[in-house]
């Protein structure tokens, strides 16, 4: 039986339009079915003729939207008959088997909370998401669902990516690095101090520190941070990307020899363009759930949400929550100095 995907379509900037073609490509091409959850009149309006009727496509309707500002956990008190929160509910129902959306990333973890709870031994589920390097993917975890940490924290951070590289990309014993200003064991703050002395003591692949200049160069497989600089570190990659690419064609527009260039090596560009391309890798994975939940890009293409479905279906056929409770397992982790996984660092939020 083929895996059903919640879809959230009233989440994202560029309407139902895109996310109902999205969904369209992944029943089309992965071989799942998908729950489109939202106004049903905008939806219907949004298929073309005839799509309706395809086998695995399924239409929730939904009262309500959480806009983009709002606040998360108020939100979701408010709004029970909003797409996000009626997908987790679906979900903690086994009416699906995995939710994606592109709406308000704070609403779509607080509904996922609610309705799924944590792992196990897990304090602070998180986002994961993927950077291509110039030996292959990186995970950095987290990037945006936790601003302020504890040592145990970012020690669940590394053990949950870790499992997910495993997992996704076939990586025996992923390296996982300590995102911080300097290689040196003593570099960083409190927090990456103390983070750092739980992963060494540790049994997991742990390789120390990395500046950020190392984020690309494909010697780690994980980087560990916290939400706060996971996130300036996700929309500064996102924004140089697109930088990069922009200045690479008002540089060859400028100049004839640079055009005939560009076509010579136009199927270099393009591979390169897609290799940077955050659609690629779908949905940023919720990981440390008690189910699976997969955040998107505001502005993601219809490529990107069907991209993200795929994610989707790959975390639930793989497994990877059970990955990740062997790691914990295999780890003792609850024996890693118990005194200090929930020592407060100086300056962080209660």
């Amino acid at each position: 039986m083929a895996l059903r995907i919640a879809l959230d379509v009233m989440g994202g900037d560029r309407g139902p339009e895109e996310l109902v073609a999205g969904a369209l490509l992944a029943v089309r091409e992965l071989s799942v079915a998908v729950t489109l959850l939202g106004d049903e009149a905008r939806i219907r309006a949004a298929l073309p003729r005839g799509a309706d009727a395809l086998p695995g496509l399924e239409i929730v309707h939904t009262s309500e939207v959480i806009e983009m500002d709002e606040s998360p956990f108020e939100a979701i008190r408010r709004k029970k008959d909003s797409s996000i929160v009626r997908a987790f509910a679906l979900h903690k129902e086994g009416k699906v088997d995995a939710v994606v959306s592109a709406g308000n990333s704070g609403a779509t973890m607080a509904a996922a909370l609610k309705y799924l709870g944590r792992l196990n031994d897990i304090s602070r589920p998180g986002i994961a998401t993927t950077f291509p390097t110039l030996k292959g993917p990186v995970v950095m975890m987290d990037v945006g669902a936790n601003v302020d940490c504890r040592p145990r924290h970012l020690f669940e951070f590394g053990v949950m990516a870790a499992a997910f590289s495993r997992v996704m990309y076939n990586i025996p014993r992923p390296r996982i690095g300590l995102l911080s200003i300097g290689e040196e064991g003593g570099k960083g703050n409190i927090l990456v101090k103390k983070s750092h002395d739980l992963f060494q003591q540790s049994s997991l692949n742990y390789i120390g520190n990395v500046e950020g200049r190392d984020t690309f160069q494909g010697e780690v497989d994980v980087i560990v941070c916290d939400g706060f600089v996971g996130n300036i570190c996700l929309k500064l990659s996102e924004g140089l990307a697109e930088a990069l690419i922009a200045m690479l064609g008002d540089e060859i527009k400028k100049r004839l020899p640079a055009k005939i260039g560009y076509l010579l090596s136009k199927k270099a560009f393009s591979a390169f363009r897609r290799r940077v391309d955050y659609a690629e890798y779908g949905g940023a994975p919720l990981l440390g759930l008690r189910g699976t939940g997969i955040v998107c890009h505001g502005r993601s293409s219809a490529v990107a949400i069907k991209n993200a479905i795929r994610v989707a279906t790959e975390l639930v056929q793989n497994r990877v929550n059970d990955h990740i409770m062997e790691l914990l397992a295999a780890d003792d982790f609850l024996s890693l100095r118990a005194d200090e996984l929930d020592e407060e660092p100086a300056g962080a939020a209660p």
